[in-house]
């Protein structure tokens, strides 16, 4: 098993080079750069030099007047001691503007993922055992109500009926007006509370594909030998589902709990947007669209490297819920 992770792990290394390369040189030919967006700002003051002149300044202070390979090696050597620049969009270190939003998204990611898990397994459970009954229907009628609904029209829905004619949350943002005078406790379940409706958007618009690929898992699982057999040795109907099927039904969900690793930090760039939410999807599309190069490309390649953490954590999983799978 050690040999096998330290061998993934190199290739992991090799693939995320390659990642990150692309990344950087898809960065380097975006459309629009916030650096132009300084340069002309600059070239219009009174007395001010040309903006031809601001960007070369600008483009040097940067390291962006080198080449695409050179200028790939300068980012991946400073990368390489933790020194990721400063956010051309918000003028601080990208470490520490990442870090302010990225546990916000976290939380909202692992409440939903959690949520997601106990709502959608019992359920695809439920629908299996009772094929083409009526709870079968209608299970799978919601799941794909839920697969079907965009983003954006679920979470102004909720906003029209919950915010505007209900009046139980606010419309968007992360506090209250009166946010700052309230107690510690006070400000927790405020935050807690603006946090309510977008949870719901993600939990919702997620449980219907775990729900429908649990259910498919279990139908194949019921219909083995070993299911008929336990049946026919007189074992009872809970214990057949829960002690025999449901634990081999566990084996193809790992890949989806293991793949599930990146979202809990990628935030939700659509319900965050959407509700006012300063996590780190709105956050880095606001990087992307500004032109901002160095939040974008720690952005996109700590993603990659959740990827293949998330991949390798598959593999490790499969090999501990299935004894028959054997890695040498």
């Amino acid at each position: 098993m050690w040999k096998f992770i330290v061998k993934r792990l190199l290739l992991s290394v090799v693939i995320l080079v390659f990642v990150a390369f692309i990344i950087y040189v898809l960065m380097r030919c975006l459309p629009t750069s916030y650096l132009e967006q300084v340069a002309l700002a600059k070239s219009q003051q009174p007395g001010s030099k040309s903006f031809g002149e601001w960007m070369e300044q600008l483009e040097a202070t940067y390291g962006m007047d080198k080449g695409i390979i050179p200028g790939f090696l300068s980012w991946a050597g400073k990368a390489l001691k933790g020194q990721f620049g400063d956010s051309w969009k918000w003028t601080v270190p990208v470490t520490e503007k990442f870090h302010d939003c990225v546990w916000l998204s976290f939380v909202m990611g692992l409440i939903s993922f959690f949520l997601e898990l106990i709502i959608a397994i019992p359920l695809g459970i439920i629908a299996a055992t009772k094929q083409y009954s009526k709870t079968d229907y209608t299970i799978t009628v919601l799941a794909l109500a839920g697969i079907s609904l965009p983003t954006f029209f679920f979470a102004s829905l909720l906003k029209l009926v919950f915010c505007v004619k209900l009046k139980w949350f606010d419309l968007g943002g992360l506090v209250s007006r009166g946010y700052d005078h309230m107690t510690a406790m006070g400000q927790f379940w405020d935050r807690a509370h603006h946090l309510v409706l977008p949870i719901v958007v993600l939990t919702v618009l997620s449980i219907g594909g775990l729900m429908r690929y649990t259910r498919t898992n279990m139908l194949e699982v019921l219909n083995a030998d070993y299911i008929r057999t336990a049946r026919a040795k007189g074992l009872s109907e809970r214990n057949v589902i829960y002690n025999h099927a449901f634990r081999n039904t566990l084996i193809p969900l790992v890949t989806i709990i293991g793949g599930s690793l990146p979202g809990l930090f990628s935030g939700a760039l659509i319900t965050e947007t959407l509700f006012s939410i300063p996590g780190i999807g709105f956050v880095s599309y606001q990087s992307m669209v500004s032109g901002d190069i160095p939040f974008s490309m720690f952005y996109l390649v700590f993603l990659a490297v959740l990827t293949l953490l998330g991949n390798l954590l598959s593999d490790i999983l499969y090999a501990v819920v299935d004894p028959r799978v054997r890695i040498s």
